[in-house]
């Protein structure tokens, strides 16, 4: 015996996926971009000192459309910018999944922690995605190459992570930024 299927709820569910799908691309994307935009220009002390805002998009992600498609954003977008910079290391997956736990951890934030959509959720998912992504996660993979890394990624952090937090409430404010997230 077959279920019936409604073919119109058919359409929406796989409009709705092709729409997470695009968005979560062009986040993926928007990383990589601003990762590399901020590498270029906000390197400071020989790389020492580097300010990016990459985990911007990530942790969009993981708020609006859902921890796993957070975590894959994550993945794509660190995987994508190491293949586009002049590296000679092979890809760091501690790294990697540092980026992952950004975009998970938001997303679980939102959806568990803080189920209300606005700057409450926005803050309190990207400053938890922050310390255990970029504050513990990153910082263990990048000791084997940088000792130093350690160090200087948590100060460095207790300053990126408000000014994205910032960020995201400002962008949240925007009637346009919330109309595209609203119906996710």
């Amino acid at each position: 015996m077959s279920i019936p299927v409604n073919p119109t709820q058919n359409r929406r569910a796989a409009k709705s996926a092709l729409k997470r799908l695009v968005l979560g691309a062009m986040l993926a994307a928007m990383s990589v971009v601003i990762g590399m935009f901020c590498k270029s220009f906000l390197n400071f002390g020989g790389g020492l000192w580097r300010v990016t805002f990459e985990n911007l998009p990530i942790i969009l992600a993981g708020v609006f459309l859902g921890p796993l498609t957070g975590g894959l954003v994550g993945i794509v977008s660190d995987l994508t910018s190491y293949l586009l910079s002049p590296q000679i290391y092979p890809p760091n997956l501690i790294v990697t999944f540092g980026a992952f736990a950004v975009g998970v951890t938001a997303g679980l934030m939102a959806k568990f922690a803080i189920r209300e959509r606005g700057a409450k959720q926005i803050a309190l998912s990207a400053a938890v995605a922050h310390v255990i992504g970029s504050m513990i996660i990153k910082p263990i993979g990048l000791f084997q190459f940088y000792q130093w890394a350690v160090l200087v990624r948590i100060p460095l952090y207790l300053v990126i992570a408000p000014l994205e937090i910032m960020l995201l409430c400002l962008l949240w404010k925007q009637k346009s930024f919330r109309k595209l997230f609203d119906k996710m």
